[in-house]
């Protein structure tokens, strides 16, 4: 069967795979429809993934349908049921899963990155990783995931009605972040350098936005806060200029939740952690009841989803496709891959 793979340094190829066997007790046959392309398979295709695997086969953000289901697998997974794909994995036994926090696990391996991922036509997996999405289309299916780590940060900064939050970085992981605090009650400031997606980031219902390419962000924060700078800021870029600007302007006392991971190491103000009492706090992947959430708002149906898919390619456009990405990278949402036909 068909699947995609990263070979080597700015390759990415069509291969062919063996199709997997009937699933065994516990596990579920599922029909990849679309999976979305992330940054870090772009990051994996320049050479600059030090956590993926070598010849690895991408893709965790999944839209599919459930072919076949093993013995002992739940009656509430049934063959037809449209799904997504939780594609973190927790060994049980570390501080993290420990705490219940699964999803920060210490042996995490997540698919695309450090096992094989879901560019494939079939795939087997245990029940416990395909959540049903019921009304929602296959495209919009590989949405959830990349949403429910901007919905994840936005919980782990316990953002609340009364809070003003400011969100670094427009891609879909940041406009996650800026759904679930809008839909939390929050007064939110997007930021980012493109005003594509500041227009995008408006609709989906930040009250404000800064182009902090061509605006004084300072300055404009000032103007927003009264002087006193967001309670929030979310850092979903990953870059040293945006950690900073993180630290300098967030509140005192304020709350910053970092998703992004910088190339390399930020010099940062630390005393500001000190002199603002900050609350610095780390946002990794997202729990089950992230995707719940990202699920039940897209059933609302009032995402404008086909605006967040930048394209969607034939697994044999890949190559091209890439190297466009790399080339623009400020102006990608998601691009999926349509795995079927």
């Amino acid at each position: 069967m068909k699947a995609i793979q990263i070979p080597g340094l700015q390759k990415i190829e069509v291969i062919d795979i063996p199709q997997p066997a009937a699933p065994a007790a516990g596990e579920v046959l599922i029909r990849l429809q679309y999976v979305g392309f992330c940054g870090s398979d772009l990051n994996t295709f320049l050479g600059r993934n030090g956590m993926a695997k070598e010849n690895v086969i991408p893709g965790h953000e999944v839209g599919a349908v459930i072919e076949a289901v093993g013995a002992g697998v739940p009656e509430t997974l049934k063959p037809g049921m449209q799904v997504t794909v939780n594609p973190y994995t927790n060994c049980g036994h570390c501080a993290s899963c420990r705490n219940g926090r699964v999803n920060a696990c210490q042996h995490n391996e997540t698919l695309g990155v450090q096992r094989d991922g879901a560019m494939r036509e079939l795939m087997i997996l245990p029940w416990q990783k395909i959540i049903p999405a019921e009304g929602l289309a296959p495209k919009t299916c590989a949405l959830i995931e990349p949403m429910s780590v901007g919905f994840h940060a936005v919980d782990r900064a316990q953002v609340t009605d009364i809070d003003t939050v400011m969100v670094i970085g427009c891609g879909m992981v940041g406009l996650g972040a800026i759904v679930r605090a809008v839909l939390r009650g929050a007064t939110v400031i997007a930021t980012d350098l493109d005003d594509e997606k500041l227009s995008l980031a408006k609709r989906l219902g930040a009250q404000y936005t800064i182009n902090t390419k061509t605006e004084d962000a300072h300055a404009r924060l000032a103007e927003l806060t009264a002087g006193l700078g967001p309670d929030v800021i979310v850092e979903a870029v990953g870059s040293v200029p945006t950690y900073q600007l993180a630290v300098n302007e967030v509140a005192f006392t304020g709350r910053i939740a970092c998703i992004g991971y910088a190339k390399s190491d930020a010099e940062l103000p630390t005393r500001l952690f000190v002199q603002k009492e900050l609350d610095v706090r780390g946002s990794r992947n997202a729990m089950p009841s992230d995707f719940r959430a990202v699920i039940q708002y897209l059933q609302r149906g009032t995402c404008p989803v086909d605006e967040l898919i930048s394209r969607v390619i034939k697994p044999e456009e890949s190559q091209a496709t890439m190297e466009y990405w790399m080339q623009n990278p400020g102006k990608v949402f998601r691009i999926l891959v349509e795995m079927e036909g």
